[in-house]
């Protein structure tokens, strides 16, 4: 039985970035989350670079503005993100990013013109009202609060991926070139919000934000070659196995448990957005 190569790559993928999630938990027990955004930029920025020297990948003169839009996004997504992670369990830091693709849907129907699937708005519900269950609203707590920025990460991430979009239909910017503007805006947007509490890392420290930055942008290159070996859709849904890979770790490594309500949520918003995905792939 032949194993479709960009199934096998939106897994590495996904255990790849859970390793990075691993690591910023690890670091963020001292080093605050928007200095390990800046060492993951700063390092991706340095890396791509090379890559871009290697395989001889020019910077194009057009689509600044967007360049830059994306590369903004981007870079808040990140510090949102790693300040989610540092701050909320593990289990459920994974699962709100996943939001991403109903966003995603959202946008792309208010600022692309794109039509959303039959039926979309039942399940887009059904999906925030998963997100809830984690988030917990109901109950507030500082633990609420930094599930916002759980979510926010998801709306940026989504607002960058619509950015993405735009610039892939020009056919006019190398994935490495937009990439680079990702890494480099969040390396300023983190050095600017860490400018007054900056820790120096030990030495283990920094060298697991080494890795760190090695590993995130091997599961960037892993994830832009499955979305070109396979159907979009198939990608996006096999990513969804990185979220058992994180509540995993989070039990193995850390001691976490997922709650009920989270539990609950994450089906909801995993079985809604396959759903939702499978209807997109069909019109």
């Amino acid at each position: 039985m032949r194993v479709d190569k960009g199934v096998i790559l939106a897994i590495l993928s996904s255990f790849t970035f859970s390793i990075m999630n691993v690591l910023v938990k690890l670091v963020s027990n001292r080093i605050p989350s928007n200095e390990i955004a800046f060492f993951r930029g700063i390092i991706g920025v340095i890396l791509i670079l090379i890559l871009m020297k290697g395989t001889n990948v020019k910077f194009s003169k057009e689509g600044k503005p967007l360049l830059l839009m994306r590369g903004l996004l981007g870079g808040l997504y990140m510090v949102t993100y790693f300040f989610a992670i540092s701050t909320m369990k593990f289990g459920d830091a994974s699962i709100l990013p996943h939001l991403s693709g109903v966003f995603v849907m959202i946008f792309s129907a208010m600022f692309l013109k794109e039509r959303l699937p039959k039926n979309a708005w039942i399940f887009i519900i059904i999906i925030l009202f998963g997100a809830s269950l984690i988030i917990n609203p109901f109950r507030y707590s500082t633990y609420s609060f930094y599930a916002i920025f759980g979510l926010l990460s998801a709306i940026l991430s989504a607002s960058a991926s619509i950015t993405i979009r735009k610039l892939a239909k020009s056919k006019k910017h190398h994935s490495y070139e937009i990439v680079f503007y990702f890494l480099a805006a969040s390396t300023i947007v983190a050095a600017i919000l860490m400018r007054n509490n900056f820790v120096v890392p030990t030495v283990r420290e920094f060298v697991l934000l080494f890795i760190l930055g090695v590993v995130s942008l091997l599961a960037q290159i892993f994830l832009t070659g499955a979305f070109g070996n396979t159907n979009a859709v198939i990608v996006e849904v096999v990513r969804y196995i990185g979220i058992l890979f994180n509540a995993t770790w989070g039990l193995i490594l850390f001691g976490e448990s997922l709650s009920v309500y989270s539990i609950l949520g994450g089906i909801l918003i995993i079985g809604a957005s396959i759903v939702l995905s499978r209807q997109k792939s069909l019109e």
